[in-house]
This record gives C-alpha cells, structure tokens and sequence, in this order.
C-alpha cells in the first residue's frame, strides 16, 4: 500500500488491539482510517472497522481525507459518525465538496488544520524566510513565494478581531464553528496557553455578516501552494 496507508482488513484489527494496548482502555470511542487505501476497497476497510463495533471494541467509525464517493460507499457498509478533513478559512475548497455529502448523510465534519497549519494566526508577518528547523519548511503554503501571499489575506482578519476584542485565532476559530452545529474544529497545539485561548472561540460571536465578511476576504481557492507536497497529496481525498 502506497505512502504508508494499510487498509487490509486483518491490519485494521491488529492496529486496534494495538491501540487498545497502548490507551489502557477496553473500548475506543471514536476510531478513524486515517487515510484511504487506494489498494483495498473501502467496504473491506469499513467492514473490519464493523466487525469491531460488534466485538465491543469500537463504539463509533470515521474516516479521513476520503473522498465524496468513498464516504457514501463506506457509509452504506456501516454508518459513520464522523469525517476529517482539512478545513479553515485559507482552504476549503475540497472541504466544501466533503461537507456537502456529509451534511446529506447526518455525518459530524471534523475540521483539522483549522489555523492553517498557523497561517491563520498572524504569527507571520510579510516575506520572511522559515529557518530550516521550522515543521512547516516542506509546505507548499509556506513557500517562499506562497508566504506573503498566505500573509496578505491577514489583514482584514486581524482587522476584524481587533473590533471584537478577540485574537485571530480565536476570529478564525470561530469562523470554522459558524458553519453549522455538525462541524468541529479540531485545533493542535502543545501550549496550556494556546489551549486556553482556542477555547475561548467558543464565546466569540460572528453575525451572518461577519462570516460572510471573513468567507469573502478569503475566497475559495484563493490561497498560494497546494495542502500537502506533492507525494502526500496522493493520499488525501480518494
């Protein structure tokens, strides 16, 4: 299976009691494929991740990065409750296509990236170059020439918070959740701080206006450099 991705059915049990071990835990609430195998049909994949509900291991099933398709097809093999996918203000394109079959099958919308892998939080500023060092150095959206345009589109954001009083993390936070009660935006960070203030987009209020605002300033597809570098790009929506 290409790019590390194992979708065989007999891997999808191995690799839960293999998290059970590590967890500690008799049950996983909410178990993902994390990306699609090209090489095994998704009824297989799903139909082993089924086989765990019914032993009690799993209680719910999810897929990320999967295509409109795949996720009807998996879907009919057994329901999920939940889809991942990269979705933020700087991309959303393909989360669009993703949350339209999801919003018509009553599937929850897991958000991830929603800072834009930190674009999204004014940390960067014009033209500067990432320091080799950087987790961010081999994405495209931090190129060189991607960077300042990403940066550009900053402004009306940080416009906007500074009317609300609230950080631009937290403005785009809350633009993710604006989008429906069904879609939850997953932010990562290893800091109490960073935590505590991505909580805090949950009391940041957006008009219908402001998120139209926030959506314009941003059009769809507008961002400079693609999601991932070109070999992980093939495992994302299958």
């Amino acid at each position: 299976s290409g790019n590390g991705v194992d979708g065989r059915p007999a891997y999808v049990m191995e690799a839960c009691e293999a998290s059970l071990r590590r967890l500690g835990v008799d049950t996983i609430d909410l178990y993902f494929q994390h990306r699609v195998d090209p090489q095994v049909p998704i009824e297989e994949t799903v139909g082993a991740m089924a086989r765990l509900v019914g032993q009690g291991k799993v209680r719910y099933i999810g897929l990320s990065e999967a295509a409109p398709d795949t996720i009807r097809r998996a879907h009919e093999t057994h329901p999920l409750t939940a889809v991942q996918t990269e979705f933020s203000l700087l991309y959303r394109e393909e989360a669009q296509a993703t949350r339209r079959i999801t919003t018509e099958l009553e599937i929850s919308f897991f958000a991830y990236s929603p800072l834009g892998r930190s674009l999204l939080t004014g940390a960067y500023q014009g033209r500067e170059r990432l320091g080799d060092e950087s987790p961010h150095k081999r994405h495209p959206r931090f190129a060189d020439e991607n960077l300042a345009k990403n940066v550009a589109f900053m402004t009306p954001l940080v416009q906007l918070a500074t009317e609300k009083g609230c950080t631009v993390s937290q403005l785009a936070l809350a633009w993710v959740l604006a989008q429906g009660p069904d879609v939850l935006p997953i932010p990562g960070t290893k800091r109490l701080a960073r935590l505590e203030e991505n909580i805090g987009a949950v009391d940041v209020m957006l008009s219908d206006a402001e998120v139209r605002r926030l959506g314009e300033a941003m059009p769809v597809g507008a961002a400079a450099g693609t999601r991932y570098p070109a070999g992980a790009m093939q495992a994302v929506q299958r």
